[in-house]
């Protein structure tokens, strides 16, 4: 039964309270009484007031309350902003301490506030000026000590002059001159020349000979046989991870993931051999970031294994891009699934002069296949290879690349991305280890879209090895070399990932150690990150024969 009250209009006391009659034979049980007296009336009208009071009162609290939150919330978010921006003042002008101490406090707030975002944005903030510092450990003593070690007939001032070219990559952290861990390795990669003095002195020319006949094997087994996949192998694989001691509490339950095959056109046959522990989580097959996870109680010194094997086979890759030429990709017959690699995102920013060096680098030129091609072509010869900090420390990986003429193979992957999407050219990440024999490491490359034959692999980094650091091949070997890998992959290569900035499954509660890549492992427990400091890992793999 539903009671509408009409209407209550005061006027020094009630006047009136009409109220809706219910029909039929139950409408006299809701008539007032006649004979009801003054007082009884006088009771009955005051209970109702007194619901509508309460009533009134505790709305106006609960907006009050949620205004309350909001202007909290607002507050928190402010104070964050202006938190940040006073801790990247304090970082640029050297004041780490200081920028920590900025964060610490807002990061305070943030808790008491209850703010979960703030405070996880804030808290990976400190995390990054830790890793940097890890990063810039040396002093010059160290750098000098290195180089003479490593540079015969070295001389300090040769330092001096490198330094003022950049050629050495230094930070000032609390007062202090601090040099990036692979400052004397580096050097030989910025400087070529320098090869002929390193100490000791290393003879590649088996390898570079080794990576041009596959590429030559490849590429004629494609012309052969008219298909791009061809010579597959079978791999078997064996991945370790070992967490520190001390690195937990004995007896805390530790979370793993590790990189495994994603389903590619090239790449296939995952099979899951063991593991340990048992009783694995796999990724599905085409999960753009592919992992076994897993997760074991710590030992009592607080350490802790993990461990994989399985197999996979590979195809070698090589596209006969010559003809039909592509035609103009437009955006509105771009498929909705890769649409958004066309488009700017993290660390593949549009910016004005990304869009200039883009207009220069294929003035002139309108067809995607070529001015592809020119874009490799250019970071190919002008792009040095340098070892990177943590990618996580960067803030845009293919800026940092183009401004400072140097990069490691992610940084140049992501120049080549960012060039082709900004000339509506599709393109996106693609990653997981390199293990050619004898050159075997984590590695990076992407992979652009060209009508008509889908997504063709572009390997930037191989380009700048053939160009500028092949040098026991002929000249025209080296262009050979960097040709084959515009649209050509050995397949020597396990690829996990096929795009970069992808959540792990199921999702990790902790901060990422590398939020960019997944190829070395991530781990936590209890919540909290085990940065690559706190594990070592190790991949073995060999060839087997096709079941």
């Amino acid at each position: 039964m539903e009671l509408e009250v009409e209407g209550v209009h005061r006027r020094g006391r009630l006047e009136a309270m009409r109220v809706a009659q219910p029909i039929g034979s139950e409408a006299k049980r809701f008539q007032p009484d006649a004979r009801e007296d003054a007082m009884t009336r006088r009771k009955r009208i005051g209970l109702v007031e007194t619901h509508w009071v309460r009533s009134g009162w505790r709305a106006v609290l609960a907006l009050g309350f949620g205004f309350m939150l909001i202007g909290s919330h607002y507050r928190v978010e402010a104070g964050m902003e202006e938190a940040l921006k006073a801790a990247a003042e304090r970082e640029a002008g050297g004041d780490f301490s200081g920028a920590e101490a900025v964060l610490a406090k807002a990061e305070a707030e943030a808790v008491a506030g209850g703010q979960a975002r703030s405070r996880g944005r804030l808290e990976f903030e400190r995390e990054r000026l830790r890793r940097i510092r890890r990063d810039f450990p040396l002093r010059r003593r160290d750098v000098v000590e290195g180089l003479s070690k490593s540079v015969r007939d070295f001389r300090e001032e040769e330092l001096v002059a490198w330094l003022k070219e950049g050629l050495l990559d230094r930070q000032m952290i609390d007062g202090e001159e601090r040099f990036f861990v692979s400052s004397v390795s580096n050097l030989f990669f910025r400087r070529p020349e320098l090869e002929a003095r390193r100490v000791p002195a290393r003879d590649t020319s088996a390898l570079q000979r080794a990576h041009l006949e596959n590429a030559r094997s490849v590429r004629a087994a494609a012309r052969e046989r008219g298909m791009p996949h061809v010579l597959p192998k079978r791999f078997q694989v064996r991945m370790t991870v070992r967490v520190l001691p001390g690195s937990v509490e004995a007896g805390a339950r530790v979370q793993a993931w590790l990189p495994v095959p994603r389903s590619f056109p090239h790449q296939g046959e995952f099979a899951l051999l063991s593991s340990d522990p048992m009783e694995p989580r796999v990724a599905p097959a085409e999960s753009p970031i592919r992992s076994v996870y897993m997760e074991r109680p710590a030992t009592s010194d607080g350490s802790v294994t993990f461990e994989i094997a399985y197999a996979y086979t590979a195809h070698a890759v090589s596209f006969d891009l010559s003809s039909p030429r592509s035609g103009v990709v437009e955006a509105s017959r771009v498929a909705p699934e890769w649409r958004r690699y066309m488009e700017p995102g993290p660390h593949v920013e549009f910016t004005e002069s990304m869009r200039r060096l883009a207009e220069t680098v294929a003035a002139g030129e309108t067809e995607p296949v070529a001015r592809a091609r020119r874009y490799y072509e250019w970071i190919a010869g002008w792009i040095r290879y340098s070892y990177a900090p943590e990618y996580s420390t960067i803030r845009n990986l293919g800026e940092a690349c183009r401004s400072s003429g140097r990069g490691d193979c992610g940084q140049a992957a992501f120049l080549l991305m960012t060039l082709c999407r900004i000339s509506g050219i599709p393109a996106r990440w693609q990653s997981g280890w390199a293990i050619f024999p004898g050159d075997e490491t984590i590695h990076d490359w992407c992979e652009v879209h060209l009508e008509p034959w889908g997504w063709v692999p572009v390997d930037p980094y191989m380009g700048m090895y053939a160009m500028q650091y092949a040098t026991q091949l002929s000249p025209e070997e080296r262009v050979e070399l960097r040709d084959f890998y515009f649209g050509g992959l050995t397949q020597y290569r396990m690829a996990a990932n096929s795009d970069h900035g992808q959540e792990l499954w199921p999702p990790k509660r902790a901060m990422r150690s590398d939020e960019v890549d997944f190829q070395r492992g991530e781990i936590e427990s209890d919540g909290r990150n085990l940065f690559f400091d706190r594990f070592r890992y190790e991949l073995k793999w060999e060839e087997v024969s096709k079941p």
